[in-house]
């Protein structure tokens, strides 16, 4: 039996090792493009907006959208919640978004109705290749890359503040967009 030294242990690895803080990904990036691609690729309201010709009203609305995910995922952008917390917001704006594509749900009905824009896919659709292929593109891809993302470790109050301010500025940036957004339809 042999004695192991601190080096060879993985705590020294983790602790003294700047490599890990060199490359890891701060959480605040991790967060902005996780709600970046709920926010847009995810959002099939902004691609038919796009489609028609309405930029300001697609950028308004993508960027809502992406506010409150941000919001969500600063939250709970503790270590061990981040990645559970993100799947989840991942898999449903992927089914929402699917749902929405293959029921061809207009932006106007959900203006009427909110309960509109919780339109699942048919159990039918999931055998064609239409929602496979969306859910596969918008939520198991980013899925995997958050999944692998190596995130910076910080120390507990300096990732509060971060939540913190990540919080307060997706508030910002959710609520001027949807602020925007009620002047462009009035």
């Amino acid at each position: 039996m042999s004695l192991k030294l601190f080096r060879h242990t993985d705590y020294a690895q983790s602790m003294l090792s700047p490599g890990e803080t060199r490359f890891a990904l701060h959480p605040g990036w991790a967060v902005t493009v996780l709600a970046a691609w709920i926010g847009f690729a995810c959002n099939p309201w902004f691609w038919h907006a796009l489609a028609h010709g309405g930029l300001a009203t697609a950028v308004m609305l993508g960027t809502a959208i992406a506010g409150g995910a941000a919001f969500v995922l600063s939250l709970f952008g503790w270590r061990r919640t981040f990645k559970t917390v993100a799947t989840l917001l991942l898999l449903v704006a992927s089914v929402l978004a699917a749902g929405v594509w293959t029921q061809d749900v207009s932006l106007a009905a959900v203006m009427d109705s909110p309960r509109a824009a919780f339109v699942l896919p048919s159990w039918a659709s999931f055998f064609g290749w239409q929602v496979p292929t969306l859910l596969a593109l918008l939520g198991f891809v980013p899925m995997l890359w958050a999944w692998n993302a190596h995130l910076r470790r910080l120390a507990g109050p300096s990732q509060l503040r971060v939540n913190l301010a990540g919080m307060t500025l997706a508030a910002m940036v959710a609520g001027s967009a949807l602020f925007a957004l009620s002047f462009m339809a009035a």
